[in-house]
C-alpha cells in the first residue's frame, strides 16, 4: 500500500473517531446557556477560510439574482435575522439579503451569508414563521455543517485516491470544483439527515430564546404539506432540500415539549410585519413591471414586387400546377 494512501486512511480514521454523530457533543438542551455552548462540528477548514469561500459565492448570488434594495423591507428582514443571531450560538457576523424570487426559500452559505426569498416573506402568515425558517438556516451556520461535510468528503477522497495532503487547500478545491451553473456548490445547500435534524433542534431553541413561539416552525411545515396536497408539485425549494417528513415534524414537537418550558406569552407578530408584506408586494410588482420584455418574432412584410405579383395572379395561384405536353 502506498504511503500517501496509508496517511489518508489514518487521517480519515482519526477524524471519524472524534467526529460527531447527529450532534457535536456536549449539553445542548440548556436554552439559558445559548451563546456559551460549543455547537460547531470539527473541521480541517478554518473559520476564516469558510467565511472567505462563503463571501465568494455570496457575490455570485448577488450578481445573478435580483436583490430587494427597498430599505424598509431589507431593514425589517435583517432585524428579524439579527435578533435570532444574537440569541443563537453563532460566533461570526451574519449578512442578510432579500432576493426577488417567488419561491418559499431561504438559504445560508458558509460563513454566515443568508439569503431570504421574497416569496417566503409573502407566504408567511405571521412574523414567527419567518423567524422559524431563518433560525433553521442560522443553526446550519452555527454548527458549521458545511465545513464538517467538506472535511469528511475530503478525507474519504484521501483514503481512496493517492494524493499528497496539503492542509487548507484541497478542502477549498473540493468546494469550488463542485460549483453548479448558478455558481453555488450543491453541497452548500444540501445536508444529510443528521445535520437537518440538528438544525431543527437548534433552530427551535433560537426561536424560543428570541421570544418566538417555536410551534410556528411546525405549523409552517404543515402549511407547506397542505399546499402540496392541494396542488401537487408545488413544494417550494427549501422543502425540496429539507423535506418536511412526518418524522421531523414529530421530532420537533417532542423537542418543544421536552426542553422548552412553556411561556405565558410569545412574540407572534408585529404590526410592522403586515406593513412590510404590503410594501414588499408593491416592490415586487414594480420590479416585474420594469422588466424588459423578452424577444419577439415579427413577421417580415412582403416586398412590393412579391405583393404585386400575388395581386395579379391571385386566382391562378389557387389552381394546381398543370403539366403541358411538349410537341
Amino acid at each position: 500500500m502506498k504511503k500517501s494512501r496509508i496517511v489518508g486512511i489514518l487521517l480519515m480514521s482519526s477524524l471519524l473517531a472524534v467526529a460527531p454523530g447527529a450532534f457535536a457533543g456536549g449539553d445542548k438542551t440548556d436554552v439559558n446557556d445559548i451563546g456559551n455552548r460549543k455547537v460547531a462540528h470539527k473541521s480541517i477548514i478554518s473559520q476564516e477560510k469558510e467565511i472567505a469561500i462563503g463571501r465568494q459565492y455570496a457575490t455570485e448570488v448577488e450578481k445573478q439574482s435580483k436583490i430587494i434594495k427597498d430599505p424598509v423591507v431589507a431593514e425589517y428582514v435583517n432585524r428579524v435575522a439579527q435578533n435570532l443571531a444574537r440569541n443563537s450560538d453563532l460566533t461570526i457576523p451574519l449578512t442578510v439579503k432579500v432576493i426577488d424570487d417567488p419561491g418559499i426559500n431561504a438559504f445560508a452559505l458558509p460563513g454566515g451569508f443568508l439569503f431570504v426569498n421574497s416569496g417566503m416573506v409573502l407566504a408567511a402568515d405571521e412574523e414567527d414563521q419567518i423567524a422559524g425558517v431563518i433560525a433553521h438556516e442560522i443553526a446550519h451556520v452555527a454548527a458549521r455543517h458545511w465545513a464538517s461535510q467538506m472535511t469528511k468528503a475530503t478525507l474519504l477522497q484521501y483514503a481512496t485516491i493517492p494524493l499528497i495532503f496539503i492542509p487548507m487547500t484541497y478542502p477549498v478545491y473540493m468546494g469550488i470544483s463542485s460549483a453548479m451553473n448558478f455558481g453555488i456548490p450543491m453541497a452548500f445547500l444540501k445536508f444529510n439527515r443528521n445535520a437537518e435534524a440538528e438544525a431543527d433542534f437548534l433552530g427551535l431553541q433560537y426561536m424560543y430564546k428570541a421570544g418566538y413561539d417555536p410551534n410556528a416552525y411546525v405549523s409552517f411545515f404543515s402549511k407547506v404539506v397542505e399546499e402540496e396536497r392541494r396542488q401537487p408539485g408545488s413544494v417550494p425549494k427549501i422543502f425540496m432540500d429539507h423535506p418536511p417528513t412526518a418524522d421531523r415534524i414529530l421530532k420537533s414537537e417532542e423537542t418543544i415539549k421536552e426542553i422548552l418550558p412553556k411561556r405565558e406569552q410569545y412574540l407572534v407578530s408585529t404590526s410592522e410585519f403586515e406593513d412590510v408584506k404590503t410594501r414588499l408586494k408593491t416592490v415586487v410588482a414594480s420590479l416585474k413591471k420594469n422588466e424588459k420584455p423578452g424577444p419577439t418574432l415579427r413577421k417580415r412584410a412582403p416586398d412590393d414586387s412579391t405583393q404585386a405579383g400575388s395581386n395579379d395572379g391571385s386566382k391562378d395561384d389557387d389552381k394546381p400546377p398543370v403539366l403541358k405536353r411538349r410537341d
